[in-house]
């Protein structure tokens, strides 16, 4: 089927409000997107900031009249926006096979030496490496992301056979999948997102590792640490991982300090990432001396900390 869409500019202020009126005008899709080339590195908890010169893309069937979604916008912006006035545009787009077309844009990822990611419908580039099935998802990892790529180069990595994994901040589960996948021997992987823990669970399932991976929220973690019926077993109510690796920003990593080292036992290691490389310092800093820093490295303009707890 044809489809019609129509773009246009306009401000963080008024880019919510714009994208509810072309939905309530027909909109099958709308899409919000940087129009000044702003990077938005680390949105404060609880906010969800858009950029300050935003674009709108709108995607309308032919069968919506668009002279009549030109004239409610005009009235909008002479409304709303008096000096900024209506700048937009409309394409016809051809009819395509709009799900083969998405889908060709997504092949096997390799990270490290062993491990693959690789959409459902590809065919496993190496039989005899770790191939990890992910299919592309909402705003969760697929690996393409720098700071996902750096963790996932470390569990390739690192020897896992026989030890107990803690992914914090799981999203799609695909570093608890990655550490089951290279050997662990069960992953707990955490989130605070109901909708992470559901795509993490299916993703367990699509991998055949959903028993030897548990998704919980932070609450349900903390229940199972004062029930100590957990496995591996439970010391002075703290969960003993040999290795936590936690993909989240700098800000949170500092904030949950004292929660994650009590997750891992002494020598054991936590892996971070989501830092931007100048914000490295005050993440260590957050994290000693409790545990010292082994190694790090870094990938644009992100990092990832490698510590070892040591008391």
């Amino acid at each position: 089927m044809p489809w019609i869409k129509l773009i246009l500019e306009t401000t963080d202020d008024h880019a919510s409000e714009l994208e509810d009126l072309l939905i309530k005008l027909g909109a099958a899709a709308v899409t919000l997107t940087d129009n000044a080339d702003q990077p938005l590195f680390e949105p404060p908890l609880g906010t969800t900031p858009l950029w300050s010169q935003t674009r709108i893309e709108g995607l309308f069937d032919t069968t919506v009249d668009m002279d009549v979604v030109s004239n409610i916008l005009q009235h909008y912006f002479k409304k709303e926006l008096p000096g900024q006035g209506l700048n937009y545009k409309i394409e016809a787009l051809e009819d395509q096979e709009w799900e083969k077309v998405w889908m060709k844009d997504f092949k096997p990822i390799r990270f490290g030496k062993r491990l693959w990611i690789c959409p459902s419908w590809s065919e496993n580039p190496e039989n005899n490496a770790f191939n990890i099935s992910l299919d592309p998802g909402l705003a969760f990892g697929t690996g393409s992301h720098p700071t996902t790529a750096m963790c996932l180069e470390w569990l390739d990595s690192e020897p896992l056979d026989g030890k107990y994994v803690i992914d914090y901040g799981c999203g799609s589960g695909v570093l608890g999948i990655a550490a089951g996948i290279l050997g662990s021997r069960h992953v707990l992987a955490i989130d605070n997102d109901p909708q992470a823990l559901l795509a993490t669970r299916d993703n367990c399932i699509k991998n055949n590792l959903e028993d030897s991976i548990d998704a919980y929220s932070p609450e349900q973690l903390q229940k199972l640490i004062n029930s100590k019926s957990s496995t591996p077993p439970l010391n002075d109510n703290n969960y003993y991982a040999d290795v936590l690796i936690a993909n989240i920003l700098a800000g949170p990593l500092q904030n949950l300090a004292n929660t994650l080292k009590n997750l891992v036992k002494p020598s054991g290691k936590i892996v971070l990432s989501g830092i931007l490389s100048h914000q490295k310092e005050d993440v260590i800093t957050a994290y000693t001396p409790s545990c010292k820093l082994v190694a790090f490295q870094e990938k644009e303009e992100w990092c990832l900390l490698e510590l070892e707890r040591i008391s």
